[in-house]
Formats: C-alpha cells, structure tokens, sequence
C-alpha cells in the first residue's frame, strides 16, 4: 500500500493512472481530489475514472483521521491537512497539480494554494472561504450533522446524519446507494474523534483576505439548494477571486456532485481542459 509520510504522520494514497487511449501515462496532468469532513476515498467514486478518462493522471487520498491514514491527537488545522497533501503530491513526484477540493476539501485546496506553488488550479466544489463573513452552517443542520437519537445504531447514525447533504427525491429514489454509502462510509470515514479534530480546523479556517493572492484559475462549483454550505458562499468566493468561474447547479444539494454527477463531470472536464 502506497504511503507518504508528512512528519511522522503517514498518509495513504491511490493512483489512476489515464486511460491509453486519451495520453500516455508520462505526459498525463495530475489531478488531486480531497475529501470533505470526515468522508473517506469513496466520496470520489463519481469523477474518479471520469477524470481518467479524460487523461488525467489522478491522486485520492485519505486526510490525517480518516480511512488508511494515520490518527494523530487533534485538534488538527486546514494548514496542516494542506500540508499533508503537499506531502502527497510530493511523494508521487507530481510537479504540479490540479487540485479539486470539496466541503472541507475545498478549504483544504484554497491553503494549499496560499501555501504552496504546485498547484496550477482549482475546483472548489460546496465549499466556503470561511470566517465571519462566511454563511455558516444553519443550526439545524449542524446538531443533525453531529449528533443522532439515543436509540440509533451505527448504520442508523450514519443515515440520520448523513440525509441533510442529499435532496428528499434522491434519497427516497437510490435506497440502494444510500445502503452503500453507509457500506462505504463504515469502511472508510473518519473516526468520531478524528472527525471533530477535522471540524476543529474548519471552523478556524478563514481565507477571505487572501484570496486575491491566489491568481491561478479557479473553478468555484456549488448547488442552489446546498443546506450544509449554503450556496452564498460560492458568490462570496467568486467574487474574492481574481481569475475564477461560477458553476451553479439547479436543485443540487451539499453532495451536488454525487447527485448530478454527470454534469458536474461535464463541467469539471471543460473546464480543465482550459486550464
């Protein structure tokens, strides 16, 4: 199993390689996907070999707390998390990336471009540069995201939890997806711990009077009906950035890009392929 190691913390990582009929693996642009708050690697299933296709070489890995990767003691910080992914990229001798960043994983992949000079752009998908300005969680959502009834098991949980980021139709539509991500999630996610040392960083992260130092291309993509990471945050974004896209999806909710991933995959594609 590949690993990369970012001070004593090890960091587990995938590699798919393009398809031979787009590029030869050599001359393949790397693309790195990061994960939401407290989601494993299964979160990417939906670009993941789309992204291949097109003829990119692209890079999955799990954030310190979550799947393959180490735990250590929290609370952990975005600028942290931005650094294991430079130790990541690093490792798999990319000398430049794409990074698209969801959620957390977007807030993650804005550091990283204030921190580090391999990124060469970005996708931030339903994500926010955070502090006050930034529209936050409703309550609602936030005690349904962290807590669950007394009486729930761990599938239970993980559904009860899980129901704000996705739209009534699709849930009541897809029982056997949802049977699978909770599957996957078991698997894969964060530890109850980990996952509170990850929201620790998040709601310390605050980007907003530096993004206009980040002058590579950004795509800012996000769902109208979005009621974890409101869909004001992407205009608060677009409009902080100096060289950014909007891509607005009707209907979408947090996990827009699970539940109209052929479009979001369709405006993923275009748009790198402009980069």
């Amino acid at each position: 199993m590949p690993y990369a190691d970012n001070d004593g913390v090890s960091l587990y990582y995938e590699i798919t390689d393009p398809a031979e009929a787009t590029t030869d693996e050599g001359d393949a642009e790397t693309v790195a996907l990061v994960e939401g708050l407290g989601y494993g690697r299964w979160m990417w299933r939906w670009q993941k070999d789309r992204l291949a296709d097109e003829g990119y070489r692209v890079v999955v890995w799990d954030n310190r707390g979550t799947g393959d990767s180490d735990e250590p003691d929290g609370p952990y910080t975005v600028e942290e998390m931005a650094s294991d992914l430079e130790a990541v990229l690093d490792a798999v001798g990319a000398e430049s990336a794409h990074v698209v960043g969801a959620s957390m994983g977007g807030m993650i992949a804005q550091q990283y471009a204030l921190d580090y000079d391999r990124a060469e752009s970005l996708e931030l998908l339903c994500t926010s540069h955070g502090g006050e300005e930034a529209i936050d969680t409703p309550e609602e959502t936030r005690a349904r995201m962290f807590g669950a009834p007394d009486d729930a098991d761990e599938r239970e949980a993980i559904r009860y939890k899980m129901k704000p980021a996705m739209t009534d139709e699709f849930w009541a539509e897809n029982d056997d997806l949802i049977s699978d991500i909770v599957d996957w999630r078991l698997d894969g996610d964060a530890s109850d711990s980990a996952r509170e040392a990850q929201a620790a960083g998040v709601m310390q992260f605050d980007s907003s009077d530096r993004l206009g130092d980040i002058e590579i291309p950004v795509l800012v993509a996000h769902g109208t009906d979005d009621t974890v990471l409101p869909v004001g945050n992407a205009d608060l974004l677009y409009q902080k950035l100096p060289n950014a896209q909007l891509a607005v999806f009707e209907g979408g909710p947090h996990l827009f890009f699970v539940e109209q991933a052929e479009t979001v995959n369709d405006r993923l594609a275009e748009f790198l392929s402009h980069v």
